[in-house]
């Protein structure tokens, strides 16, 4: 997993866009049925690995971006773009479509 994510942090977003590492999906329920793949939920929630600069606005100023590097968020079920990095499943949404940073 150290690989994936290594590799994952050489990945520079452009704008306001967010690479993020989605929660593994669960494999069993809680009574002990394992899950196949097609029943299994989308995952939305995971941990951001690199963010862009923020969008560039009208007047020439950049947007703030309110996540940062390690951050656990929350964001929407069909939001981004899926892709892999040395096997490791990652995803790239736009800082709009996250909902919310997880405080531990």
């Amino acid at each position: 997993m150290a690989k994936a994510t290594a590799s994952a942090t050489k990945l520079r977003p452009l704008g306001d866009r967010v690479v993020i590492q989605p929660t593994p999906r669960e494999e069993m329920t809680k009574s002990g049925i394992v899950l196949p793949d097609t029943a299994k939920e989308k995952p939305q929630e995971g941990s951001v690995l690199a963010v862009g600069p923020g969008k560039i606005l009208d007047d020439g100023s950049r947007e703030a971006i309110d996540v940062k590097k390690g951050d656990k968020v929350l964001y929407a079920k069909y939001a981004g773009t899926e892709f892999k990095v040395d096997g490791e499943e990652l995803l790239i949404v736009s800082q709009k479509d996250i909902l919310a940073v997880v405080e531990d």
